[in-house]
């Protein structure tokens, strides 16, 4: 578990020593029950039980700071068991989460028609990120006197004389 002087902030941050990533746990997790991973990506269902909320997650690498990177790529999904009630209105599908905790177990359930094996983890800590700011418009600027917008990497053209 953590020790009570470290920050969630600092929890997340850092890895866990074996630092275990989610294919190898896949792999075989008989022998990784019981280690402790951090693991993040995008929510894609969030599902409450009577005392306690499963997190399915398509997970991503994670950067330095713990936060999911942004990619396409990914080693697969996986389900975070965390005590008590998290608002699916908070905790909503393609937030970003960090979860760390350890592995219990890999279950079946289907996607579609399709059996996927899931490692779940008994999480002890869950971090929301704040959602990305929107990516910036990109400024074309139009000569009226030229076909082609000028943006960069080329400068505007400087004005014609009168």
């Amino acid at each position: 578990g953590l020790c009570g002087a470290e920050t969630v902030e600092g929890a997340i941050r850092r890895p866990p020593p074996d630092d275990l990533q989610l294919g190898v746990v896949r792999a075989n997790p008989e022998q990784y029950r019981g280690s402790e991973v951090r693991w993040g990506g995008h929510i894609v269902s969030v599902r409450n039980e009577k005392d306690q909320t499963i997190l399915e997650v398509v997970h991503r690498r994670l950067q330095d700071n713990g936060r999911p990177r942004e990619e396409d790529h990914s080693a697969g999904r996986f389900l975070a068991k965390v005590p008590g009630f998290l608002d699916p209105a908070v905790y909503a599908a393609n937030r970003e989460v960090t979860v760390r905790g350890r592995v219990e177990d890999v279950i079946e359930q289907a996607i579609g028609e399709y059996r996927y094996r899931y490692p779940v983890l008994r999480a002890e800590l869950v971090h929301l990120w704040p959602p990305r700011p929107p990516p910036e418009p990109v400024h074309y600027y139009y000569d009226p006197y030229w076909p082609y917008p000028w943006g960069w990497p080329y400068p505007p053209p400087r004005p014609r004389p009168r």
